[in-house]
């Protein structure tokens, strides 16, 4: 064994050379680590982020590289292009398929509604008018009335939308409706009694239908009608971010062909051409689509729903009248207004004086009507109904004339029908039957403006019927087709 002796020669000195190379430490406090410098102690290494955009900037300086760039953004603008048009179509074709099949059946219902209310309120008068036992045509009339409102009320309370004042007026109306009811009936028992407490009764019925349920079921149509203007204004608005995009993907496709012509001297790239050919019947379908589509629409408005809107408020103000009319006679002066006449004030009977404002409204309706029929076949009823009018007007006022004379019974004749007396030459054509011819024409006319409605509003829907469909599939078509144009030129470089 050998010892190493003590007192001997001081240790070798630690070796002169580089050590091993210790990795930096973060500091305390930071939120990542120093980059390590290169092996052999040059720079930090990039992250990847920025070498991958040094190799693609370096790509975009060669050939290949752009043209790999330009097929890129071709191909996009193409597809956004399809999709945004798909988009679009498919929203304004579903907003034309309300118009058709929810909004304004809708609005009709409410209007069915008003006017099965007021229908049954004047059918309530009329009967009371008989005497003590109303006939059966008159109690059935009120009673289909009735059921009808009813009905309409339950189509309007499912196409609601929940919380939506309609829902909130149609649950009213449906509170009220069985009040009402029991009124006419309690004015029916007193009246069939000889009791004059049925009048008062059937006044305070009327006051009920006027004055609350009327005006909920109009707050009801408005409503309707409003929602109504809004699926017309979504179904006709302009598709004007897909005919930005077709334009701008359009123009791209153009500069690239020009591009690889004056490059290469070659006039078409079969893949470029044919992205560019798919793009344009995309855009000109969009826009002769959308614009004929437009024009049904529009049409059917002013066409079909205007006038049905006439009609409507005609005929409410028709059986307003004839309810007011009735009340005239139920009443006999017994509830007035105060009016202005020469700058004085005047009472006069309140019923009677209602009567004259409904047949002023009217006569504006029907005359709004007469404008907006497109032909003969929609004008000539609403002449007839013009007509049917003023001679309800001249009766009207010998009914009156009679009253004021103090002949009721004569007055009776001439509004319900009866006998015919000396003294009541025209007691042989009530005005009630005048109000039946006004109401009959604007029926008719309302059916035939209800089928210009869906004539013109199913062209318009079907004008863009297979529109979304059809776009996507070309979109995909002209996308691969740029796609494909930029491969055959890339295979050149290889």
């Amino acid at each position: 064994m050998t010892f190493t002796p003590e007192g001997s020669a001081a240790p070798t000195a630690p070796p002169t050379g580089p050590g091993p190379t210790v990795p930096p430490q973060a500091t305390p406090g930071s939120r990542s680590p120093v980059p390590p410098p290169a092996p052999d102690g040059g720079p930090p290494r990039r992250t990847a982020f920025a070498e991958g955009a040094d190799r693609l900037r370096a790509a975009a300086t060669t050939e290949p590289g752009r043209l790999r760039i330009i097929g890129a953004v071709l191909a996009l603008l193409v597809v956004a292009f399809g999709s945004v048009t798909a988009w679009q179509m498919n929203d304004r074709a579903a907003a034309a398929d309300d118009v058709l099949h929810g909004s304004q059946p809708l609005s009709s219902a409410a209007a069915d509604i008003y006017s099965s209310l007021a229908d049954a309120n004047t059918a309530a008068s009329s009967g009371f008018l008989a005497g003590g036992q109303e006939t059966k045509q008159s109690r059935d009339e009120y009673e289909g009335e009735i059921k009808e409102a009813a009905d309409n009320l339950a189509i309007a309370a499912s196409a609601s939308e929940t919380g939506s004042n309609s829902e909130k007026r149609v649950a009213e109306l449906n509170a009220l409706l069985p009040e009402y009811k029991g009124l006419v009936e309690r004015a029916r028992a007193n009246n069939r009694l000889g009791y004059p407490l049925g009048g008062a009764y059937l006044r305070y019925a009327n006051d009920k239908m006027q004055n609350q349920m009327l005006p909920k079921a109009k707050e009801i149509y408005d409503n309707e009608n409003e929602r109504l203007r809004d699926d017309y204004a979504d179904a006709t608005s302009y598709p004007w971010a897909a005919i930005a995009l077709g334009a701008v993907a359009i123009g791209g496709l153009v500069w690239a062909q020009r591009r690889n012509y004056r490059r290469t001297n070659r006039v078409l790239n079969h893949g470029m051409v044919a992205a560019t050919a798919a793009s344009t019947v995309v855009l000109l379908w969009l826009a002769v689509g959308h614009t004929v589509a437009r024009s049904g629409l529009n049409d059917s408005y002013d066409s079909g729903v205007r006038s049905l809107t006439a009609l409507n408020d005609a005929r409410i103000a028709s059986l307003r009248a004839r309810g007011n009319e009735n009340l005239t006679l139920i009443s006999r002066g017994a509830q007035t207004t105060e009016i202005t006449v020469d700058g004085e004030p005047r009472a006069v009977d309140e019923f009677d004086h209602n009567f004259g404002l409904e047949m002023a409204t009217l006569e504006k309706q029907l005359a709004a009507a007469e404008r907006l029929a497109d032909d003969d076949s929609g004008k000539n009823p609403v002449r007839a109904a013009g007509a049917g009018m003023e001679e309800w007007r001249d009766r009207h006022d010998n009914a009156r004339a009679a009253d004021d004379k103090g002949d009721y019974q004569c007055a009776l004749d001439q509004v319900i029908g009866g006998r015919s007396t000396t003294d009541c030459p025209d007691g042989d054509k009530p005005t009630g039957e005048c109000f039946d011819e006004v109401d009959k024409n604007l029926g008719i006319a309302s059916a035939y403006e209800k089928r210009e409605f869906l004539t013109a509003a199913q062209g318009g829907r079907d004008a863009m019927l297979g529109l979304p469909v059809g776009a996507a599939v070309l979109a995909v078509l002209g996308a691969a087709g740029a796609v494909l144009g930029i491969g055959r030129r890339l295979s050149e470089y290889r």
